[in-house]
């Protein structure tokens, strides 16, 4: 399989080099991703994913990106500083850490060089650990988000400014809590990728479907919001072709009833569940960690003022896509007598109501378009990924996938809420449901990390988990050590 790969990926060089790119940068000191630099959207439209070569082509050019170790010739970090921007931790030009010459932050982005360098776990279950490509990250690659205050000494210091409408609910004050007023992600793994975006776009598909309905049906219909058996709430048409939302647990932007349809895109990628796909999720990674801008959102301006343009193209962040979404799904291992015992439990006192064991896609075929469109997953397609040749298996005439969520934000309670001072499209205690999947392997566990084990995990849910949490707390000993069997039989591909 190796020297496949090998072969493989000398013909993807080679591709490079006939489109006038050389394979590897002549410079030792020249950009890291040369070997993707000639790369066309139209050479990768037309290469197809149905072909055994063409597949190994694109994933492995994605890949190529993946693990590019970015650096300042491919506009890594962002531009000089502005002084003037509003606000001051916005993208692009960002302050950075000791006179660093704008290349690195850590505590609001600029925090890295490659993706693989956050998500390369991919057991963290084993001795030693597995180490990999597009796996989880441990809490030392936690990504630090927005802050404008870090209490770190939990000191009292009247010399600190605060924004206006900094909440008076992290005084500075010494009482044992290091105030923060940012966000703080443990990168997940990107296994099973594409099943997850294949069940989002058709949930999307079916609400705005059910949308297209209310707005012409008759005064005072309700419709409810309902797809894959999740329940998003519900429409209601009030006369003159207009509609008012409902909503509950869909998507980060706020329903605008003139507008309603944005509202209606259900989006599971990222911890707090804002993105719609893994090429959206990419396209703010991109300048978030690297200070690299992708070309589909600014063309050919230089935004940041670094000096390079197109720092990755349209072409690199859809073989970028096609990497993220063809990665294999996690799988289960055999369930001894106490892990069937335990998964029983589990649906039994309620945690199967929203980490859903399964969702059925409609097709086996997940479209892939540039540009997107959220309300739309069926416009401007270049391409189909047949699920079933990375590892989903059929159902019917689509494919099962065992994720074990709803794709759904839900409130959590108070003692899991972020304290994140900025824009919030999704509240400060709401997060869209966690996968289950490959769970086993998968520690720390939450958004933070900040549990250490599975009891931990369950211990901390609230908020609309409350009942569930408190239904696991009271089981016996026994009955706990089983449930916590069950989880321990979900793993990443492969272990």
């Amino acid at each position: 399989m190796r020297g496949k790969h090998l072969c493989v990926l000398l013909v993807a060089m080679a591709v490079c080099l006939a489109l006038g790119a050389p394979a590897l940068a002549q410079d030792p000191d020249g950009p890291a991703h040369a070997g993707t630099a000639g790369l066309t959207q139209a050479y990768v439209e037309s290469l197809n994913p149905n072909n055994p070569h063409d597949f190994d082509t694109l994933r492995l050019l994605g890949q190529a990106i993946f693990t590019t170790p970015f650096n300042r010739q491919d506009g890594l970090g962002d531009g000089p500083y502005d002084p003037t921007e509003w606000p001051p931790f916005a993208l692009g030009h960002r302050p950075t850490l000791q006179n660093n010459d704008t290349t690195f932050l850590r505590v609001n982005g600029l925090d890295a060089q490659s993706c693989n360098e956050c998500h390369v776990i991919v057991s963290h279950a084993t001795r030693p650990p597995t180490l990999g490509i597009a796996g989880v990250g441990g809490v030392v690659q936690q990504a630090i988000i927005r802050p404008t205050m870090i209490d770190v000494s939990d000191s009292f210091d009247d010399r600190m400014g605060y924004l206006a409408g900094h909440t008076p609910d992290l005084p500075m004050v010494p009482d044992g809590v290091a105030d923060y007023n940012g966000r703080f992600a443990n990168p997940p793994f990107l296994f099973g990728s594409g099943g997850v975006e294949l069940l989002a776009k058709e949930m999307t598909e079916d609400l705005q479907a059910i949308l297209a309905q209310a707005l012409v049906a008759t005064p005072g219909t309700v419709l409810q919001l309902t797809s894959k058996g999740v329940d998003f709430g519900y429409v209601t048409n009030v006369g003159y072709q207009q509609v008012e939302l409902d909503l509950e647990g869909v998507g980060p932007i706020e329903p605008d009833d003139n507008n309603p349809a944005p509202a209606l895109v259900v989006t599971p990628f990222g911890r707090k569940g804002e993105n719609f796909s893994v090429r959206d999720f990419d396209r703010g990674a991109m300048q978030f960690h690297f200070g690299i801008q992708p070309v589909e959102l600014f063309g050919d301006d230089d935004d940041d003022n670094d000096g390079h343009i197109d720092e990755v193209t349209e072409a690199e962040m859809s073989v970028l896509h096609f990497f993220g979404v063809t990665n294999p799904p996690p799988v289960q291992g055999p369930k001894d007598a106490a892990a069937h015992h335990g998964e029983t439990l589990f649906a039994n006192i309620g945690c199967a109501d929203c980490h859903r064991p399964v969702m059925t896609t409609r097709s086996k075929k997940l479209p892939l378009a540039f540009p997107e469109v959220p309300t739309d997953p069926r416009a401007n397609v270049y391409a189909q990924v047949d699920l079933k040749k990375v590892g989903f298996h059929g159902a019917g005439p689509g494919v099962a996938v065992p994720l074990y969520s709803d794709l759904k934000h839900h409130a959590m309670g108070p003692r899991l809420a972020e304290t994140f001072e900025g824009d919030k499209p999704v509240a400060n205690d709401e997060f869209v449901t966690a996968r289950l999947w490959g769970i086993a392997d998968t520690a720390p566990y939450l958004h933070d990390g900040r549990a250490t084990t599975l009891y931990e995990a369950i211990e901390q849910h609230g908020g609309e988990a409350q009942t569930a949490r408190d239904n696991f707390i009271g089981l016996s000993a026994g009955d706990k050590s089983d449930l916590v069997a069950f989880l321990k039989t979900l793993h990443t591909p492969g272990l």
